[in-house]
């Protein structure tokens, strides 16, 4: 591994920046600074979130569309967002259109209803995400484009949609797909091609793989980095966000932030070793506006004196609960679904784990599951624990098994062409999203007989799934005949406060917390109310004397403040551990929030 300067790392930059990680750790910043820096350089640049949670709006203070918008502030520089549900509307009318007048109301109506599902909102957003690689003329214009993408799990998908599809193109032989028409697909094959070509060409592409110095954060960006170059994608850089090394300082959670810091580094996995490094380090301001994204990457960023944190913050933490308390009262129930949402990177999975564990040592009987295809649960939760088991929602296992129940149900009683064409049918893609979804519904009805606690995927993936239930309901329809109960029951147990406990979990920083009140909003438009908010990672209980970290903790009273006046009726802060909270002893520690605090202050 070399170390890379931040000169030498912009004076490398080729004509397309991915910025891809762990939900969390900074993707959307170092994107933003870097569009920002080269467009300081002289650069014409266009900057894109693929993500269907962007928040480039937030960073940049700029109300933003799915058109290239001129950031007057920053001369050069262009910003869009890639709008999921706009694309979808858009594609439906691309390949809808042609068969107006020309086939009948009916047909016309059946390819409306096939492009109504979420895979087409998905290859609808790859189309715009293809147009900026594989199409010269889309972006002719910039010398640069920088892309901000979705969490991992979407991204990788994005990535290897070209392959999947391109392959589903050329297999297919029936004519319909789940997305309509083949004839309107087979009009994309060259620039699929052209997209993967520009994506697997160093001189043209680099993957700039964003990571905090954090196990799991570092974990995720090694399988990452390997699925990235199967694809062909070689020209990756690692670049660790938020590196903190206190000067001289006596602090104690300095010195555990530090010492956490390094042991990751030092176990940093072989592949990642081998990359070009660039390192930025943890600031005591939030990267909200122009000038602290020009300081990201210019190395001027003063630590601030410690006579400036004379006047600490003054909230009260010990009015609000415990998170054990919380789920102390949980437990009363003896059953039903708790759930963890929020933005990625927030800590849904360890929270999860920990509520998971908790209502075990109450004596509860627990499943503990994920349908985040980056999430860790395993290693978090550590050793056994009586009464919980743990699973995964394996996207390649649940997609198998559904299309073997397809093809025994739909497919028995049809001739050896119809049984070919349902075979083609259940090859595409969106199959597997259709597959996940079923096994999230089962999920969530094992909750009859006891604890099921779901740590969830990102904010965008898991609306998706939640607004699938009626496109879901037409699938299945069409390739079964019959619905799941376990569907068919799905959003009345949502919406049933008795049965599923919400925690929407945020950091105490502008971007997760508004991301997590306009999941709130989009909840409460399913009908599902949140049970509480988990305000994780939070210094503000903490005793501090780095001035850094004392800078950071001022920053958080005002959104501490907003949550509770603006959001929550419930809130549950939990501080920043000196100890990963991984495994059943540092679980229990994080959720007893009172007892965090004497650890710290001991």
């Amino acid at each position: 591994m070399h170390k890379l300067s931040i000169p030498h790392y912009l004076d490398g930059a080729t004509r397309h920046l991915f910025f891809t990680g762990k939900g969390g750790v900074g993707k959307t910043s170092l994107a933003c600074a870097t569009a920002v820096a080269l467009a300081g350089r002289g650069m014409r640049v266009l900057l894109v979130s693929t993500d269907p949670a962007s928040n480039l709006d937030e960073v940049l203070g700029v109300k933003l569309g799915s058109r290239p918008t001129r950031i007057d502030a920053v001369p050069g520089l262009s910003a869009m967002n890639i709008d999921p549900e706009e694309a979808a509307r858009q594609y439906r009318e691309k390949m809808v259109a042609p068969y107006r007048g020309v086939l009948p109301d009916a047909a016309v109506a059946s390819i409306t209803e096939q492009l109504s599902g979420a895979c087409t909102v998905e290859i609808a957003a790859f189309d715009e995400f293809s147009k900026l690689l594989g199409d010269p003329v889309a972006t002719s214009g910039y010398d640069h484009v920088c892309l901000d993408t979705a969490p991992t799990g979407h991204t990788l998908r994005l990535l290897q949609l070209p392959a999947a599809w391109a392959d589903f193109l050329a297999n297919n032989a029936g004519g319909t797909s789940c997305l309509g028409p083949l004839s309107g697909l087979q009009a994309q094959r060259e620039l699929y091609a052209a997209t993967l070509k520009a994506l697997a060409d160093p001189s043209r592409t680099s993957l700039i793989l964003v990571s905090r110095l954090e196990r799991a954060s570092l974990a995720e960006a090694e399988r990452t980095r390997a699925e990235l170059s199967s694809l062909g994608i070689s020209n990756q850089i690692i670049a660790l966000n938020g590196v903190f090394r206190p000067n001289g300082t006596a602090d104690p959670v300095a010195r555990a932030l530090e010492s956490r810091g390094q042991a990751a580094l030092s176990s940093m996995p072989l592949g990642l070793g081998s990359l070009p490094r660039m390192e930025i380090p943890l600031l005591p301001f939030e990267l909200i506006g122009f000038d602290a994204l020009r300081a990201l990457l210019n190395g001027r960023h003063p630590v601030p004196e410690a006579s400036d944190a004379k006047a600490d913050i003054q909230i009260d933490v010990d009015t609000a609960p415990s998170l054990a308390a919380t789920v102390r009262q949980i437990a009363q129930s003896r059953r039903g679904v708790v759930m963890t949402m929020g933005k990625g990177g927030v800590g849904k999975t360890t929270l999860a784990c920990a509520i998971a564990a908790e209502l075990a040592r109450l004596g509860h009987k627990v499943h503990l599951t994920t349908t985040d295809p980056a999430a860790h649960v395993d290693s978090a939760i550590g050793e056994g624990m009586s009464g919980l088991t743990v699973s995964r929602i394996d996207p390649g296992r649940e997609t198998r098994a559904y299309q073997a129940e397809v093809m025994s149900t739909a497919g028995k009683g049809l001739d050896e062409q119809g049984r070919k064409l349902l075979e083609e049918e259940l090859r595409s893609p969106c199959t597997e999203e259709i597959a996940v979804f079923r096994a999230f519904a089962q999920k969530v009805d094992d909750a009859k007989d006891g604890f099921v606690v779901l740590d969830t995927a990102p904010t965008g993936h898991t609306l998706l799934l939640l607004d699938a239930t009626e496109a879901y309901h037409r699938q299945v329809l069409r390739n079964q005949g019959e619905l799941p109960e376990s569907v068919r029951q799905l959003l009345p147990r949502l919406r049933d406060p008795g049965y599923t406990k919400i925690f929407i979990v945020a950091l105490p920083e502008a971007t997760p917390i508004h991301e997590a009140a306009k999941l709130q909003g989009d909840l409460a438009r399913a009908g599902i109310k949140p049970h509480a908010w988990v305000v994780n990672q939070s210094l503000t209980p903490l005793r501090l004397t780095d001035p850094v970290l004392r800078s950071k903790r001022r920053n958080e009273e005002k959104h501490i403040r907003e949550i509770r006046e603006q959001h929550a009726s419930r809130v549950v802060l939990v501080p920043w551990m000196l100890q990963e909270p991984v495994g059943p002893e540092q679980l229990s520690l994080l959720i007893e929030v009172r007892a965090d605090i004497q650890t710290v202050n001991s």
